[in-house]
């Protein structure tokens, strides 16, 4: 199964990025691609890395939405699996960092939306984002089964073992990643243990570009399930990141015939919650 990971910029226009979007999708379908996975919050400046901006909160909007009614269009039109991500508005005025996920029918699986805000320099997302609510679902698409993990949330090991115990093959990773934001080779050896630890691909699609204050770095790729990395994006340059996928071989991966056979979760819910 081939999948593509489009590594773009965001200007200033949401009109603009939402066509550079669409253009992507076909590009991915020419070059064979049966699912597209797309950067955080891309058809944005990323505006969390300003605290307290009030004009940013009206970006929101909701899904099913106009944005959301293009892409679906377009999945459809191409039969193309696809992992977007924007910025959320509910019916209850709550706003979250999310990902709809489209079958390649074009029909709205479900929406991930992120567990975990963090606010630090360059990304205040607590002034923007409710911690999400609607845990980590797989979705069976037909390429097979989807995760989804949203850029801070691949920090916690817990978010990236559901997403295996849920029983998927790949996790994709919409990311906001800058130069410089971790120690050297950090950003991308959690992502290869978790893949590798849960015997999963794993595809992270970084944005890229000077956004203000950040340098988005690209450098997106794909882990396997024994956590080697298959593709990777250029650095600091927009791309179209494409990988073969072997999903069946997640049910041989060392994690699956190994890990996951001696684990022991019976002990394992006292520890999460903070108990002995």
């Amino acid at each position: 199964m081939r999948i593509a990971l489009a590594q773009l910029s965001a200007a200033a226009g949401r009109e603009a990025n939402l066509a550079r979007a669409l253009e992507t999708m076909l590009a991915a379908r020419e070059a064979g691609a049966e699912l597209i996975a797309f950067p955080e919050v891309i058809l944005d400046r990323f505006f969390p890395q300003n605290p307290g901006d009030e004009r940013a909160l009206k970006l929101a909007e909701p899904i099913p939405g106009p944005t959301t009614e293009r892409i679906a269009a377009a999945t459809r039109e191409l039969g193309l699996v696809t992992v977007f991500n924007l910025y959320e508005l509910d019916a209850q005025g709550r706003r979250f960092d999310s990902s709809p996920v489209f079958d390649a029918d074009g029909r709205l699986l479900g929406v991930t939306r992120m567990i975990h805000i963090t606010d630090y320099e360059g990304f205040h997302e607590q002034d923007y984002y409710h911690p999400g609510d609607h845990g980590v679902p797989v979705f069976e698409t037909r390429v097979g089964k989807v995760g989804v993990a949203i850029c801070y949330d691949r920090h916690y090991p817990e978010v990236m073992r559901a997403l295996g115990v849920a029983g998927a093959e790949m996790v994709v990773i919409p990311q906001a990643g800058t130069i410089g934001e971790w120690p050297e080779g950090l950003y991308e050896a959690e992502v290869r243990a978790a893949a590798f630890q849960n015997g999963y691909f794993a595809a992270l699609a970084n944005r890229v570009g000077i956004e203000g204050k950040l340098h988005f770095s690209g450098e997106s790729f794909v882990a396997d399930p024994e956590g080697k990395v298959i593709a990777r994006g250029k650095s600091m340059e927009e791309d179209l990141v494409i990988a073969d996928l072997d999903l069946p071989s997640c049910k041989t991966s060392t994690a699956r015939r190994l890990f996951w056979r001696d684990r022991r979760p019976e002990l394992y819910r006292g520890w999460l919650e903070g108990k002995r």
